[in-house]
């Protein structure tokens, strides 16, 4: 089954990006609503800028990873996507490799592949963005050049960060949870945007978000898994749009505290990513 090609790779991503930012999320920019000091545009600018990079074809991931953040911050002027970049670049390299296999296996080949160089790009990309609440770690800290493959850094990272355990489980909370809750929501409104806010809801109320770990501390990130969850009402099975009152009070609510679930929106990219790519390589939204 031959790839997808880097024109098309690019295009959904932008695509991914843009559907992401149209839909209401409570916490993240959005277009209804901007929050801790970044608007929609940003976002927008960031999302242009990296989409070709992130598709190149026959580029290593963390290459991908470090140019496309250099040129998303040169538009952007801040760290508007690293998480993002850190999760599709591994998909956009799947998605262009040709195999008899679906995009989960391709993933998995790719994730084998990453190497020391692989490392040092995203360590580089990570030092570039400056992603607050980061801190410093006694193994394999970014401040310092890597001395293991990107795979094995990213194991040292799982038990805290969402993205670094994506790597080491072959994308399961994508796959095995985001890919099933965007198919559900899509089955049950024809507007693509609630649908998406559907998919940042169940991954808010199921997932305590890393940035906000990050920021404020684990119980924190676990008040607003639970606080998602006890608006199930306004977002099960589907988002409406007599309940967006309701999520954007939930929204104003999460930035006032200045809480901000970008992890959370960064996995919302990456699952309508990944579901375009499947879409593409003709495996009907299945990995």
């Amino acid at each position: 089954m031959p790839g997808v090609s880097q024109a098309e790779i690019g295009g959904l991503f932008l695509a991914a990006c843009r559907a992401e930012l149209a839909a209401l999320k409570p916490g993240n920019v959005h277009v209804h609503a901007g929050g801790h000091s970044m608007e929609v545009a940003q976002f927008e600018a960031a999302a242009v800028a990296a989409a070709p990079l992130i598709a190149t074809s026959g580029l290593k991931v963390g290459e991908r990873v470090r140019r496309a953040v250099e040129a998303s911050f040169a538009a952007a002027g801040c760290n508007t996507n690293l998480g993002i970049l850190l999760l599709c670049a591994p998909l956009a390299a799947a998605a262009e490799r040709t195999s008899p296999f679906g995009l989960r296996d391709r993933l998995r080949d790719v994730l084998n592949d990453l190497d020391k160089g692989d490392a040092a790009a995203v360590f580089a990309a990570i030092r570039m963005a400056n992603p607050g609440g980061l801190g410093s770690v006694p193994e394999q800290d970014v401040a310092s050049a890597p001395t293991t493959g990107l795979l094995e850094a990213m194991g040292l990272a799982a038990d805290r960060d969402r993205i670094a355990r994506a790597y080491v489980t072959d994308y399961a909370e994508i796959f095995d949870f985001g890919l099933p809750v965007l198919a559900n929501a899509r089955g049950q409104t024809s507007d693509p945007e609630l649908a998406v806010t559907t998919l940042h809801m169940a991954y808010l109320a199921y997932f305590p978000d890393s940035h906000i770990a990050r920021r404020h501390g684990p119980a924190v990130a676990e008040e607003v898994r639970i606080e998602a969850r006890e608006r199930a009402p306004l977002w099960q099975p589907v988002a409406q749009c007599n309940t967006l009152p309701g999520l954007l009070d939930f929204d104003a609510v999460l930035k006032r505290r200045s809480l901000n679930p970008g992890t959370t929106a960064d996995f919302v990219v990456a699952t309508l990513f990944a579901s375009t790519v499947c879409d593409a390589l003709g495996l009907s939204g299945a990995a």
